[in-house]
């Protein structure tokens, strides 16, 4: 006889009642009798909010990605958004990308906020997650939907939310829409769509965000610097095929190439192990037509267009990937050199970025004489910075994953913009018979020498999310005293919101909000982050080492990198 957990088998039942169609009681009856395991994972929690929204694996039960947990978050919405604007036309606007079953949910997500009372604006095929996030305040909508799972696996969809600024949900709305979708049961979802209420929407959304993107991404690059560069582009089977060539167009750029092999959008990315920018092999087929063409640039995207990965000429002419955080140094100075030249600069601007990316990017805000701002990983933070600071203007900012904002016309990382910002760099730096790898090492030698490393673990299912905590634990309570032999100084535990100095053993408070991230800070000016992410079944450590030789720095940066990555082999 298998044997099911008492705990777990109560909540299977409730998905065993008439409410539920009758496919899925049927799949389920064959998961108690075949698959315990799978019984198991699917229902031993409710599918959490992280960092993103909501996102797991495609599938039944409570720990699941299917109709009635993304039916069930959106009756709370409903209900949290009539709560807070009675008496009011409520607008909210729907997007989705490539996924299997992205266009699908969208509707069944359209329908719950229709039956609601709820006007939909829905986009009629997919587009990317910034253009949700521009469209939200263009169409002046109380919030905003995309169906995503940005760069997971094919079998992962997901659900963010942003509400009216057209950023990502943040404290207290998070907290108190979380509340409204526990108090709710399974049965209180209103399924049944009001057709009336929900517009589709496409082309005049296209261009009005293409006409933004060209308006803060360009910066009096000359027609012929544009027509000189030479650059390869791809989707990699995503969203940004439907943006990002008509933007590159009509800001000048004819020089493009596109990987048609990965053109097309397919949720079972076919080309790649994996649709991510971070990870070198993805962008492999647009390095080789690169080289093919002698261009000048790769950009590849994820399939929902908010993360960009970059690839470059080094000196000796071959390409080479920038990392996150090397991308978002380039970008944060190129832009901070574009407004200072424009006499834009008065000291009431400000850049951001988050705690686990590099510390050049503060260094580079107070060269400029602007404000600097730190938050937690997730560009909501970002997002919810030029909300809190409506009288200081928001020039750029960026985290290490990849992702990156120019201005604040959208709210959300934006691999549209960013990608133009990026192409822009290099047609300037190329015309001054440099580079933008040329460029990078210029401001490494006037900023310090900076290199970054990520090391990410995956630990899927229940064993690994009790692997991950456990991992947390440990370093909570044995801190390391030195790392990679260099004395601990600091560590700063945000899930207390303090920080702890070693030195003179006293315990201060940081201005942050509590999250699951722990940061040790060494002696010779090493940091080290780590963190469960909270969009995937992993915990990530993030490692930043810095130095002022001026020569073999390449090799002692390294050296560093390595021992410290031994040291934190959690494998």
């Amino acid at each position: 006889m298998i044997y099911v957990d008492p705990k777990i088998l109560a909540r299977v039942n409730q998905w065993l009642t008439p409410f539920f169609d009758e496919k899925t009681q049927h799949d389920i009856k064959e998961m108690i009798a075949y698959d315990p395991e799978g019984l198991e994972d699917s229902f031993y929690k409710n599918l959490e909010f992280g960092t993103g929204g909501m996102r797991g694996i495609m599938g039944l039960g409570d720990n699941r990605i299917n109709k009635y947990t993304l039916g069930k978050n959106t009756q709370g919405l409903s209900n949290y958004l009539n709560k807070q604007f009675p008496n009011k036309e409520i607008k909210v606007a729907i997007a989705y990308d490539c996924r299997h079953n992205s266009k699908d949910f969208a509707k069944v997500v359209a329908g719950v906020f229709s039956a609601n009372g709820i006007k939909v604006f829905l986009f009629s095929e997919l587009r990317p997650t910034p253009e949700l996030s521009f469209a939200v305040k263009y169409l002046n909508c109380q919030a905003g939907i995309v169906l995503t799972a940005s760069h997971n696996p094919p079998e992962y969809n997901g659900y963010k939310v942003y509400w009216k600024d057209g950023g990502q949900l943040v404290p207290p709305q998070d907290g108190e829409i979380i509340s409204e979708i526990n108090a709710l049961q399974y049965e209180d979802i209103k399924f049944e769509a009001n057709e009336k209420l929900i517009e589709l929407i496409d082309a005049e959304v296209d261009e009005a965000f293409a006409d933004a993107s060209v308006e803060n991404g360009t910066f009096n690059t000359s027609k012929a610097a544009k027509k000189n560069l030479k650059i390869v582009f791809t989707s990699l089977h995503g969203t940004s095929i439907t943006m990002i060539p008509k933007v590159l167009e009509k800001a000048g750029y004819e020089n493009v190439s596109i990987v048609e092999a990965q053109a097309d959008p397919n949720g079972d990315f076919p080309t790649v192990k994996s649709p991510n920018p971070e990870e070198p092999a993805a962008l492999k087929m647009a390095l080789e037509l690169a080289d093919e063409e002698n261009a000048d640039i790769v950009i590849g995207t994820d399939p929902d267009c908010d993360r960009l990965g970059i690839a470059v000429r080094n000196k000796d002419n071959k390409m080479v990937l920038l990392n996150g955080n090397q991308a978002m140094v380039l970008m944060t100075h190129f832009l901070l050199e574009q407004w200072q030249k424009a006499g834009k600069l008065n000291g009431k601007q400000f850049i951001a970025s988050t705690i686990v990316s590099t510390p050049m990017v503060a260094q580079i805000a107070e060269h400029f004489n602007i404000k600097y701002f730190e938050g937690l990983t997730g560009f909501k933070w970002i997002a919810k910075m030029i909300k809190d600071f409506p009288d200081l203007e928001f020039v750029g900012g960026g985290e290490e994953s990849f992702g990156y904002l120019v201005g604040d016309f959208v709210r959300d990382k934006d691999a549209v913009t960013a990608t133009l910002l990026a192409c822009e760099i290099a047609a300037q730096k190329k015309a001054e018979d440099s580079s933008m790898f040329q460029y990078l090492n210029e401001i490494y030698n006037q900023y310090g020498n900076y290199r970054e490393h990520l090391i990410s673990l995956t630990k899927k299912g229940k064993s690994g999310s009790e692997e991950i905590s456990a991992i947390m634990k440990k370093l909570r309570e044995n801190p390391f005293k030195e790392i990679a032999g260099s004395k601990v100084v600091r560590m700063d535990d945000i899930s207390k919101s303090q920080t702890t100095d070693f030195l003179n053993n006293k315990i201060h408070t940081l201005n942050l909000p509590k999250s699951n991230v722990l940061l040790f800070y060494t002696e010779d000016g090493s940091k080290i982050a780590a963190r469960p992410s909270g969009t995937e079944p992993k915990i990530k450590f993030y490692i930043s080492v810095n130095s002022s030789e001026k020569e073999n720095f390449e090799e002692i940066l390294q050296q560093k990198i390595e021992a410290i990555a031994a040291q934190l082999n959690f494998s």
